[in-house]
């Protein structure tokens, strides 16, 4: 597999143990399979960056996809709410929190790799408004895949630091490819506001207060 690692710096060797421990899935090295989106994230207001590119062998690596059969969408939320910072702001969304986390939890050990969605500011945001109970589970799975981000894939184990080889990189000029992603940002918000307008309710449709008076489980049909 060939991937992308966006970053202020050129990367030959990844450390591992290094980095974020309050990133999407912990502490690990982010990368991606698309080269623009690396680029994109090596830019921010302050300067431009640069995308490291590598080969990972991930014949004997164990992969953790959170988009696979057998996770729903709040596993991934959950993933977030053990590593990330929320700001709630209400009572409902803090007993939210804590349903989650104690029903869908998501045990990464004894697994070299995790694949799954990426929290930009925007997708973010979203699953603020799931816990907040202003949009459903059918609609946070649709806005997932709003904007085009796919997914990143996160190397968490000695293992799969050990199979990774830098092959270069391509330099991340901030005058286009900070642009590049605002307005990437920009068209998933857009759609979002397109899709929740064009949104017509249904009583089928699950909200985070139907999943707590209902002790929904994982296993819930209506939660796929």
């Amino acid at each position: 597999m060939i991937i992308y690692h966006g970053s202020k710096n050129i990367v030959k060797t990844p450390k591992y143990g290094k980095g974020k421990p309050y990133n999407d899935y912990g502490l690990g090295f982010y990368c991606t399979e698309y080269l623009d989106l690396a680029k994109e994230w090596a830019c921010d207001d302050e300067g431009g960056g640069y995308a490291n590119k590598y080969e990972l062998d991930t014949a004997d690596l164990k992969t953790l996809d959170l988009n696979g059969d057998n996770f729903c969408i709040l596993h991934w939320i959950s993933i977030l709410l053990s590593n990330r910072t929320f700001t709630l702001d209400s009572d409902l969304a803090v007993q939210a929190k804590d349903y989650i986390l104690k029903n869908f939890p998501v045990n990464t050990k004894g697994f070299d790799i995790i694949k799954g969605y990426r929290a930009d500011d925007s997708y973010f945001s979203y699953a603020r408004d799931f816990l907040q109970n202003t949009i459903s589970v059918k609609r946070l799975s649709q806005v997932m895949k709003l904007g085009n981000l796919g997914n990143q894939i996160v190397l968490i184990s000695p293992k799969a630091f050990k199979a990774i080889r830098f092959l270069g990189y391509e330099e991340a000029p901030q005058e286009v490819y900070l642009p590049d992603r605002k307005k990437r940002d920009e068209r998933a918000r857009a759609a979002y506001l397109t899709n929740r307008q064009g949104n017509v309710f249904s009583a089928n449709d699950v909200y985070m207060i139907d999943i707590i008076r209902n002790e929904m489980k994982a296993d819930d049909p209506r939660l796929q």
